[in-house]
């Protein structure tokens, strides 16, 4: 049997943040829709029949995490995907983006 070997220079240490970020179920959602087209919060909370205050609370920490980012229209913030790694793995599991969150 042949040994593994393990890549000792690169640092997963963010790779492992953004899997332990996405292991939510309505962040996951969220960014699945997200990759397909930008939303502000009040569709995202729509589509997701959650409260306002849920969807805020996980796009704050989506947004810490630098998996997404804000930008403002007016009065509205629309929120996309800005972090390759999370397209990836999100594309990974769902496949090339079809419809929105």
């Amino acid at each position: 049997m042949s040994q593994v070997e393990f890549k000792k220079e690169n640092n997963y240490d963010r790779e492992a943040e953004i899997l332990k970020v996405l292991g939510h179920p309505v962040r996951l959602k969220i960014i699945a829709g997200l990759i397909s087209e930008s939303c502000n919060v009040k569709k995202i909370w729509e589509c997701l029949g959650l409260p306002q205050a849920t969807v805020s609370q996980h796009l704050a920490l989506l947004k810490n995490k630098g998996i997404i980012e804000g930008k403002r229209n007016g009065v509205e913030v629309f929120y996309q995907v800005v972090n390759p790694e999370t397209r990836a793995v999100v594309e990974a599991i769902f496949g090339a983006p079809s419809c929105s969150v």
